[in-house]
């Protein structure tokens, strides 16, 4: 009896050992053999191999550009059989649908190749193909802490600042109010900010249902999304400069709030109201449409920032509302423009690479730079090639050009133009 569970015993550990020794992380697992090449290869290992697949691809593009078609479709078969082979194994556990894609499309292109096929139509698939391999890559990368932290801060930080702004907007015109003993109208502003609330959140909607049926490739559509939203993340850096049409904002708004009280025009107060959310409301869904674009697979980070900085912006906007505190607003706000100038080099990364991998643009890799796991490129917008980052490096000093200006030779003008004219 004690010999048959011992023998038991020992059987289900002969069974379970190698099996949990293979799920352990980073174990290699185990491939069929494909033409006799294949081998036990671990994620770690596949993502290398990914890395040499991007380049096999490249080096495939530029060979047919040149019209060497034999080179071209050695370079494409050499790409599939001696490294994305290699990959299929941990794949297909994970994703085996997408394992099928990839293994037709390097069919498909080898094939327009051997037809001697325009070098468009060429073109069109080895950017489909660009797009599987990333895919490929998270699907066998783990998130990690440092996307996570990088995407769910940048979320926090677009709907804490736009928010405060607007709150801040809001305390003016209802301190108006309040001083013109006008404090009856205050419900149909509230209207109007309802309004601009839900308008912001059906633009948002809009604008991804617009980039989703536009007839572009969705890599042009991100980098266009991406400038766009460098575009405004520049002009909320540069604040101090803003302030003065901060200000002419402010006096319009003053102005209409002025002659809707007069009438008594209950629209015109919703549409203050509107007005001043929705100004906003716009940047910000222009802003989270670049961050979702170039989230992929990070999307509930997102929603995390997002839920945070809305809930901190609640208890700033009761202490501003409810309590009259006096909070150091400005402290906020340059904080939060320095990190979102961060924000706005990693979307410019982003936007060059999407350029890339369209092949609208070149791509000069730096090989003695190392990739980092490519959740925390998308979050970064960091792609070691000569082209994502001198232009990363020119945003930079863009910025630090402007600050110097902003912070220290124009003060020093002001200040001369003073002692003279004083």
């Amino acid at each position: 009896m004690i010999r048959r569970r011992l023998f038991g015993l020992l059987l289900a550990l002969a069974v379970l050992v190698p099996v949990v020794t293979l799920l352990s992380p980073g174990h290699a697992i185990a491939a069929p053999l494909i033409a006799g090449q294949q081998q036990a290869i671990n994620r770690d290992e596949a993502i290398r191999q990914l890395a040499m697949v991007r380049a096999s691809i490249d080096q495939t593009l530029a060979l047919v550009k040149q019209g060497d078609i034999e080179q071209a479709y050695a370079q494409a078969r050499t790409g599939y059989l001696d490294h994305f082979e290699y990959v299929e194994v941990p794949l297909r556990v994970v994703a085996p649908d997408l394992t099928a894609d990839a293994e037709t499309k390097f069919a498909e292109i080898r094939g327009l190749i051997k037809s001697g096929a325009p070098v468009d139509a060429v073109r069109t698939n080895i950017v489909d193909l660009r797009r599987l391999i990333d895919d490929t890559e998270r699907r066998l990368t783990d998130t990690g802490f440092d996307a996570v932290a990088v995407v769910a801060g940048q979320s926090f930080l677009i709907i804490f600042r736009e928010g405060l702004e607007a709150v801040l907007l809001l305390t003016a015109l209802l301190g108006y109010l309040e001083a013109t003993k006008a404090t009856r109208y205050r419900k149909p502003i509230a209207w109007g900010v309802v309004l601009g609330l839900a308008a912001t959140a059906v633009t948002y909607l809009i604008l991804r249902f617009v980039l989703a049926v536009l007839p572009v490739g969705r890599e042009v559509l991100e980098a266009v999304v991406a400038t766009a939203a460098v575009a405004v993340l520049l002009y909320i850096s540069f604040w101090l400069i803003a302030r003065l049409e901060h200000r002419r904002w402010m006096e319009f708004l003053r102005s209409r709030l002025f002659n809707a009280v007069s009438v008594g025009s209950t629209t015109a107060l919703v549409l203050v109201g509107f007005t001043a959310m929705y100004r906003e409301g716009l940047e910000t869904a222009l802003l989270y449409q670049a961050l979702v674009e170039f989230g992929q697979g990070l999307g509930w980070w997102i929603v995390v920032g997002l839920a945070a900085g809305v809930a901190a912006l609640a208890v700033v906007s009761y202490l501003i509302f409810r309590l009259g505190r006096r909070l150091p607003v400005k402290t906020f706000l340059i904080g939060a423009v320095v990190l979102l100038m961060a924000t706005s080099v990693a979307f410019l990364g982003n936007a060059v690479r999407s350029l890339q991998t369209a092949d609208l643009i070149g791509l000069t890799p730096l090989s003695g730079i190392p990739r980092a796991p490519i959740f925390l490129s998308q979050a970064l917008g960091y792609w070691p090639s000569v082209q994502t980052l001198a232009s990363q490096a020119v945003l930079v000093a863009v910025y630090a050009l402007g600050a110097l200006w902003l912070l220290m030779v124009r003060p020093r003008r002001t200040r001369e133009a003073r002692w003279v004219s004083g």
